[in-house]
């Protein structure tokens, strides 16, 4: 394992040097290889996977390309293909190294190993306990929520079923304005608010994506099929057998001194962005930044968004789903029941949150041809991000699964160019054996 340390003279603008973004930007090193680390003894030679050293290492240069936006204090990514790790490092800092540290503030390296919060790929892992629990004919995913939680049948929601809540469709993607944030971890507060709200759709035809509602309405059918906590649920049926170490909702208190902090970088949304932003989140982006380093957040179980794991962790989740549910010579789930989590479940449609068109599954992202949300040629792919910049996700043609972490939550900055490039190097250099 090759390590690197932070040092403080740094190449790029000074700290005060004035420009529109310098102020809301982290500083970067005077050499990326020294805040980087490799698990090298874990990565395979690139040509045992059908691809080269100078195409992976072209990838890796992508990933460099990301942190130099310097809207990223770290980043740490898993990408494995047939099944073994192609690439398993980390670039920067775990904590402080933020857009408003001070020059002599300590700082913690970023770790392939550091625990990161998922935020949004969350609803992946819980979109497969939905899957998992119809598997066992303990729901039906076409079955209203109402009928096994009567409560959320008022104002007109009878009829809406989870499907249509994993699909994004129930008529509920948002949570009132100007809730208190401590109301995001008081789920019965929210399952009470939800129950009273009146769907903007009862006939579940209008795409909105859900950024936070839809988890609390699938935790709470979990509860009341299983008798179980949504944790245990996941601990029995994905996290022991799958030998996770983290991956669970919020992180254990032994570890939490581990996790890596977010930072808000680049510049505030403006108008229109602003409101599309505070529609899905409920809140402010600066809310955001507020919430996910509290404390309470940590310990919380928000089930649309805040699972914390490792980039391994999560590319170890999406590669279970591409080996028919198998891991380790343990059959997590059946194939069947990962063909019924990947499948399209309609056309692509303008979701009304986003404001964008996209394509989805019971509970997952899917890519597109020409070109999708997983970069060009990606309709066998599947997966989540996570607040736009954590890119979780497996594509079956080229027989990858890939998890890229990042600790930066811009929206208006130069980030999302390089994400684009870094799709666009795996397409070039990662050819589809599976069309």
């Amino acid at each position: 394992m090759i390590l690197g340390f932070g040092e403080h003279s740094f190449l790029g603008e000074k700290p005060n040097q004035p420009h529109l973004l310098s102020r809301n930007l982290i500083t970067l090193p005077s050499s990326v290889a020294k805040v980087t680390t490799i698990e090298a003894s874990q990565e395979v030679d690139p040509e045992s996977v059908g691809m080269t050293r100078a195409g992976v290492e072209a990838i890796w240069s992508a990933v460099e390309g990301i942190y130099r936006t310097r809207t990223h204090p770290g980043i740490s990514l898993c990408f494995r293909r047939q099944g073994k790790i192609i690439l398993h490092r980390s670039l920067g800092h775990a904590k402080g190294n933020g857009p408003h540290a001070e020059m002599n503030q300590p700082q913690e390296l970023m770790r392939p190993d550091t625990p990161v919060c998922f935020f949004s790929a969350s609803k992946a892992v819980t979109a497969l306990l939905m899957h998992l629990l119809n598997e066992d004919k303990l729901i039906d995913l076409h079955d209203p929520i109402s009928f096994y939680a009567p409560e959320f049948g008022q104002q007109g929601k009878k009829n809406i079923t989870i499907h249509q809540v994993l699909s994004h469709r129930s008529g509920v993607p948002g949570l009132p304005a100007g809730l208190p944030v401590e109301t995001l971890w008081d789920n019965d507060t929210i399952w009470h608010l939800l129950c009273e709200a009146a769907p903007a759709s009862p006939r579940g035809d209008k795409l909105a994506y859900h950024a936070l509602t839809g988890g609390y309405i699938l935790e709470r059918v979990i509860s009341k099929v299983t008798g179980k906590t949504i944790q245990e649920f996941l601990d029995e049926r994905v996290c022991k057998p799958m030998g996770m170490k983290y991956f669970q909702y919020g992180i254990r208190p032994e570890y939490a001194s581990r996790a890596a902090e977010n930072h808000v970088t680049g510049m505030k949304p403006f108008f229109p962005l602003s409101h599309i932003i505070k529609r899905a989140l409920g809140g402010p982006l600066d809310m955001v930044q507020e919430v996910c380093n509290d404390p309470r957040f940590k310990q919380a179980v928000i089930p649309a968004g805040n699972i914390y794991g490792t980039a391994e962790e999560m590319g170890r989740f999406f590669q279970m789903l591409m080996n028919g549910g198998e891991w380790g010579g343990k059959q997590i789930c059946d194939p069947m029941t990962v063909k019924r989590a990947t499948q399209e479940y309609a056309s692509m449609q303008f979701d009304r949150t986003l404001m964008i068109p996209m394509r989805y599954s019971a509970g997952l992202m899917l890519g597109g041809e020409p070109v999708g949300m997983w970069g060009k040629h990606s309709a066998a792919a599947y997966g989540h991000i996570g607040l736009i910049n954590k890119l979780c996700w497996a594509d079956e043609a080229r027989d990858i699964s890939v998890s890229l972490l990042t600790t930066g939550i811009p929206i208006v900055a130069n980030n999302l160019p390089s994400l684009v490039r870094f799709m666009g190097k795996i397409d070039k250099h990662c050819p589809r054996d599976k069309i």
